[in-house]
């Protein structure tokens, strides 16, 4: 795996994305994660910004991503709960079910070859699109190497 790759195109992508003030997404984190390994080998996090959480917390979201709970349960990060409200091939979408912010927050995770990526944003349909297109940027990268 080419890890200098990884963190200049991370560090490139999330200095113009992830921030307050008029960017698109509040936080976002980068995971390695491979469905195939042995369940022994914990997943971890590769990036991350605007967020912090526990291993407990990373191994029960992994978790839930290796069962393939996402019409069953709702997924905590951090304080906030979401229930997944649309599911694509390599990707879905979530909403905080306990928002701070009137117009609310969401979550997009989005699975490479070797990383999940997970963007939160606040805002509904607008803000949601750009949040979207922002992840689509990264991950376009990441597959460019087939990571």
């Amino acid at each position: 795996m080419d890890w200098a790759f990884v963190q200049k195109s991370w560090e490139k992508w999330a200095s113009s994305n992830i921030g307050s003030s008029g960017l698109p997404l509040k936080a976002a984190m980068l995971i390695n994660y491979d469905p195939f390994r042995p369940s022994r080998l914990l997943s971890t996090i590769a990036e991350q910004e605007g967020i912090k959480i526990s291993p407990i917390e990373l191994s029960q979201f992994v978790n839930f991503i290796k069962c393939n709970k996402l019409q069953k349960e709702t997924f905590m990060i951090g304080n906030n709960q979401y229930m997944v409200t649309s599911i694509h091939e390599n990707w879905f979408c979530a909403r905080c079910l306990n928002a701070s912010k009137s117009a609310g927050e969401g979550a997009i995770v989005m699975l490479t070859s070797l990383f999940l990526l997970v963007a939160l944003y606040d805002g509904s349909i607008g803000l949601a699109s750009r949040a979207m297109a922002s992840v689509d940027q990264l991950v376009w990268q990441l597959n460019r190497k087939n990571l």
